[in-house]
């Protein structure tokens, strides 16, 4: 009588872990086939099917879930000391990833081929070594570092606004996305299509631009918005009394925005004083509360978010032939997003974001040690 199966005991990591090798188009084929060997164990399969369902030894099986056994994902792996040695000598290693730290002289960056042409190495070792150290030359992230000596203090403010909402209160992040170009591109480019990408030509002809004014609710992703030709204080005003005239009267307007002078001009700063003295007469509180984020710190409005969305979708892929009809575009856009509205849930705690940028800080003084 044959004895019964044992099926593989995997927990929902191990299972995750397992479907992203088998997934993933850059995993090594003998990885992807040691996940796909205790995927089929783990179903209750005798190793003899496993075996003849993978076109593999029946032994091959028995080897890598005994292995998965007793020490789990990590007896999938290879013992140490198992492959061919590298033949490169290590100070030829050294060179190679100490030089790609170093920009050679006349250019901003080292490339595969100009370090191999440099090292007298090949293309692919080069690659292989920057890789397997994870030096990426062809890649710059951008940051600033805000300098305003009351950051600490409007950062919470905001934070607390997302992770506490305060009650019977609108939480809006709120920014113009000026300067949307109406462009019209010279010639009529290709569609995507099986085998071959989508074209558009380089050149375009310039139609003008317009003003998006947004506000993102946090509370359920709906957008507000008005569009103008500008962004002055006026367009601004005209905005806010939009946002006073959709939103439910009884509710407090918490406000978060930029430093941007058109939202501290005198005649905005005095009609949302008359506002806010109306509002306490009528409801004992006040309608709008104005949150200003840091310098520099533009990241910490989600508002911001939507309008990469909008730029992706609509703007820059777009060939408009006038303002008009990139306005319509762009309102068609924000009708059918506010039918399904998109969140967008702040997660990150405070402490961890200075952390960060506390880190930053502490290298670039580094950094400014060393010039």
């Amino acid at each position: 009588m044959a004895r019964p199966v044992v099926a593989l005991q995997l927990n929902s990591n191990q299972k995750q872990s397992l479907d992203q090798l088998v997934r993933n188009s850059t995993t090594p084929q003998r990885e992807a086939l040691r996940a796909r060997i205790i995927l089929a164990c783990a179903q209750g399969r005798s190793q003899e099917t496993v075996a003849g369902q993978l076109g593999i030894r029946r032994r091959i099986v028995q080897k890598w879930s005994k292995r998965f056994r007793r020490h789990g994902m990590e007896g999938l792996l290879d013992a140490k000391g198992r492959g061919r040695k590298s033949t490169i000598p290590e100070e030829k290693q050294a060179e190679v990833l100490t030089k790609a730290t170093q920009p050679p002289a006349g250019c901003t960056r080292w490339s595969v081929r100009r370090m191999a042409r440099e090292t007298g190495l090949s293309v692919g070792t080069v690659h292989a070594l920057w890789r397997a150290n994870d030096i990426k030359p062809h890649i710059t992230r951008t940051f600033k570092l805000s300098k305003d000596p009351r950051f600490q203090e409007k950062f919470w403010d905001i934070i607390g606004l997302y992770l506490n909402p305060p009650d019977k209160a609108l939480v809006l992040c709120c920014d113009e996305k000026s300067q949307c170009q109406a462009l019209e591109r010279t010639q009529p480019g290709l569609p995507l299509g099986m085998g071959h990408v989508k074209t558009r030509t380089h050149d375009y002809i310039r139609h003008g631009t317009l003003t998006l004014f947004a506000a993102l609710s946090y509370l359920d992703g709906k957008i507000f918005s008005q569009t103008a030709a500008g962004h002055t204080h006026r367009q601004w005003l005209a905005f806010l009394k939009q946002l006073d005239a959709e939103t439910p009267q009884d509710l407090t307007l918490h406000l978060v925005i930029d430093n941007y002078s058109t939202h501290k001009t005198p005649k905005v700063k005095s009609w949302v004083k008359w506002r806010n003295a109306r509002q306490k007469k009528e409801h004992g509180t006040e309608r709008m509360v104005m949150h200003f984020t840091p310098t520099s710190s533009s990241w910490m409005n989600l508002v911001e978010r939507f309008f990469r969305d909008l730029t992706e979708d609509v703007v820059r892929e777009g060939s408009f032939e006038s303002v008009h009809e990139l306005q319509t575009c762009i309102e068609k856009y924000l009708a059918e997003r506010n039918l399904l509205p998109k969140r967008y849930v702040w997660k990150k705690k405070g402490e961890e974001i200075l952390a960060k940028i506390q880190r930053a800080r502490v290298a670039m003084e580094k950094q400014q040690a060393k010039l």
